[in-house]
């Protein structure tokens, strides 16, 4: 008898660790009802988007985020407004966007640059600032394996490129779409040095690099 307790306590701690996320989620579910503008969730995030081409359009904005506070006290999920930012994509209205928090309006801090599921996206959608960061990111990675390893052949410096570097520089590429030549430079600047790193090809120029085959 005492084994079969022990099985249903066990069942019942899984059961447990697997129904607490449904249930977030059935509390956020309806979030999007009580929305009028258009929203994206993902998680505990949530993205409110409108286009500003009027006084109402910016006060139907404020009210959504009305709704927003009345349905966290409904469902006793607390807001934290300083966390919440709004970003100004291409229009010059001067508008400016509260939460109540306890008794008091907090404004919503303006900014220009987000980072977003790994993403930096900014007011004027420049790319140029995921580039950079992508690229400090493969080159901090290139620094560790030129610390790691010496001598690479070209089999072993392919596994290791396509694993742990290039990864950071394809990531979301898509959404990125580079469309200046000083990103493709400074993309480009990773495959200048990581080339260098095999065995054989430091003192070679870049192209002659670039065109040896890789297969």
């Amino acid at each position: 008898m005492p084994p079969i307790t022990a099985s249903l306590i066990i069942k019942a701690q899984l059961l447990q660790l697997l129904v607490v996320p449904h249930y977030f989620l059935l509390f956020v579910n309806d979030l999007p009802a009580w929305m009028k503008n258009n929203t994206k969730m993902f998680a505990d995030d949530t993205k409110i988007w409108s286009k500003i081409s009027s006084d109402t359009d910016s006060y139907l904005l404020q009210e959504d985020l009305d709704n927003i506070q009345q349905w966290s006290q409904m469902c006793l999920l607390k807001l934290h407004p300083e966390k919440c930012k709004v970003m100004h994509i291409g229009h010059s209205y001067q508008t400016a966007y509260s939460i109540e928090d306890s008794g008091s309006l907090t404004t919503l801090q303006r900014t220009d640059e987000e980072k977003d599921l790994g993403v930096y996206t900014t007011s004027d959608f420049n790319p140029s600032t995921q580039c950079n960061k992508a690229v400090n990111k493969a080159m901090s990675v290139l620094r560790m394996v030129n610390r790691a390893f010496r001598g690479l052949d070209k089999d072993d410096f392919l596994v290791i490129y396509k694993t742990f570097i290039r990864p950071h520089l394809e990531y979301c590429v898509q959404s990125l779409n580079p469309r200046f030549s000083k990103d493709e430079e400074v993309l480009e600047k990773v495959q200048k040095r990581v080339t260098k790193c095999v065995k054989g090809m430091k003192g070679k120029k870049y192209l002659d690099r670039l065109y040896t085959s890789w297969d």
